[in-house]
């Protein structure tokens, strides 16, 4: 059984930069793809960015690209998500999220049937 716990959410204005991280049990992302999604207010839960098991492959949504970084951590078993020039439309619940057996962008395109998730952090960005 893996288990997520996400940190780092928090308020920002628009343009500031926050990073999320999220810890995992054991060796995790050396062997499972790693990803974060989000869930605004009254919207459907939707994909932000994935790094590949192998640390090879990311993915983004278009809609972070280029103001987002995943990465991670293996000797801490953490996975990253960097993010800067933060808009209101980022205002979401952030969910970590582990899959065994795809690449970032097949993550990237799952709608249901991820391994294991973590329970959330809140991003809030004013204008």
């Amino acid at each position: 059984q893996v288990q997520l716990v996400e940190s780092g959410g928090g308020s920002v204005q628009a343009g500031g930069s926050l990073t999320l991280s999220c810890a995992a049990s054991g060796r995790t992302f050396s062997t499972y793809t790693g990803g974060w999604f989000r869930q605004a207010p009254g919207k459907e839960r939707e994909f932000v960015a994935a790094l590949s098991w192998s640390g090879e492959d990311t993915y983004y949504a278009d809609s972070v690209k280029g103001r987002v970084t995943i990465t991670r951590n293996l000797a801490k078993n953490t996975l990253f998500l960097l993010m800067s020039k933060l808009k209101p439309e980022d205002t979401a619940v952030y969910y970590c999220a582990a899959h065994r057996g795809a690449t970032a962008q097949a993550m990237g395109l799952m709608k249901d049937g991820i391994d294991y998730w973590g329970k959330g952090t809140l991003v809030t960005v004013s204008s």
